[in-house]
């Protein structure tokens, strides 16, 4: 009987989509860390483990973000530039004397506009997604380079001592709270997408968007929410890249929508739409993490890092696409009948 009940259990586990991957991936993981353990065994010390995963938290947050785009079937290019004007607004704001909580919620106002724009140009406009985030991609980072008259800003200084401690050097319970912010985050993201209707028409959406509209789902709000979701972890991230070097710059978040995409399909989130979880993002944002620190640990070069977790992202796609639509075969020529000559 508890045989069954346990096979039973397995088997619904492995029925949520995209799980498959996860336990792959996850295998990836652990072999990776034993690898870098016995090539540095420093590589496990409490400060790297520490360091490590405040490393991670910022690609795990950008990452779910992203995740929840490439679900419903689109790309957010956007989210690195996203980072940087959250970054230089925030910290330009708070130079100008205002007071540091006021300016962290302008900044998510002014992120979340974005996020609006994007979902408004893809779903109602209709504009491809590659084109429409492009777009507001160049325009984010332009306003990062404005906002301050094309200059980093100066220090935040003291009177952003508590904003600096609340998203990167405060503690909570051993670990910092970059860490516990993910967390956060990576919990309320994943109830909604695994246990709300919004999270089901996303997956419908990204599955089958002209079945989804003719079921009822509403699919330019349901397109705006990934977008929205995708830009309330930018700022975020460009909050955090704030709080960590105590200044703007312009130049924040420069990648960074790459490193969404890795964290994203690394983790088993199918570009083509309709699968893919959360935890997955966790396992994939941990793994560049993990290979960014371990290659650093070896003497790797900064372009050997970059190499290895590009091929390793064109790799995960590929895989992908081969598993959801099988090898691309040609079509067979129709022969062409005698009176389609005549004609």
């Amino acid at each position: 009987m508890k045989r069954r009940e346990e096979r039973n259990t397995f088997k619904k586990v492995m029925a949520i989509r995209g799980m498959g991957q996860v336990i792959t991936v996850t295998f990836g993981l652990i072999v990776l860390c034993i690898v870098f353990g016995i090539l540095n065994p420093t590589f496990f010390s409490n400060r790297n483990i520490a360091n490590l995963l405040r490393q991670i938290a910022p690609i795990l947050i950008i990452g779910i973000g992203q995740s929840y785009v490439l679900i419903t079937g689109n790309i957010d290019l956007s989210i690195g530039s996203v980072v940087g004007m959250s970054c230089m607004l925030s910290a330009t704001m708070m130079t100008k004397g205002i007071n540091p909580w006021a300016a962290v919620f302008i900044t998510y106002i002014c992120c979340i506009a974005v996020g609006l724009i994007n979902g408004q140009l893809v779903a109602n406009c209709k504009l491809p997604p590659f084109i429409a985030t492009l777009g507001t991609m160049t325009i984010a980072r332009g306003i990062a380079q404005i906002v301050n008259n094309n200059y980093n800003t100066d220090s935040i200084g003291t009177a952003a001592k508590g904003f600096r401690d609340f998203f990167y050097y405060g503690k909570i319970l051993g670990m910092f709270n970059t860490i516990w912010i993910a967390v956060v985050l990576w919990l309320i993201f994943n109830f909604i997408l695994s246990k709300t209707r919004t999270g089901r028409h996303i997956y419908a959406i990204g599955s089958n968007i002209e079945a989804s509209r003719l079921s009822g789902v509403n699919i330019i709000s349901t397109t705006t929410t990934a977008y929205v979701v995708s830009s309330i972890c930018a700022c975020t991230v460009g909050l955090i890249t704030c709080a960590t070097s105590g200044m703007g710059t312009m130049d924040a978040g420069s990648g960074y929508e790459m490193y969404a995409v890795a964290a994203s399909v690394i983790g088993g989130v199918s570009t083509l739409g309709g699968q893919g979880i959360l935890l997955g993002t966790v396992i994939g944002a941990s793994i560049w993490g993990v290979l960014q620190n371990g290659l650093q640990f070896a003497g790797a070069p900064v372009a050997i890092r970059n190499i290895v977790i590009g091929i390793i992202v064109v790799i995960s796609v590929l895989l992908d696409v081969v598993v959801r639509t099988g090898r691309p075969r040609r079509k067979k020529e129709r022969p062409v009948s005698n009176i389609e000559i005549k004609a």
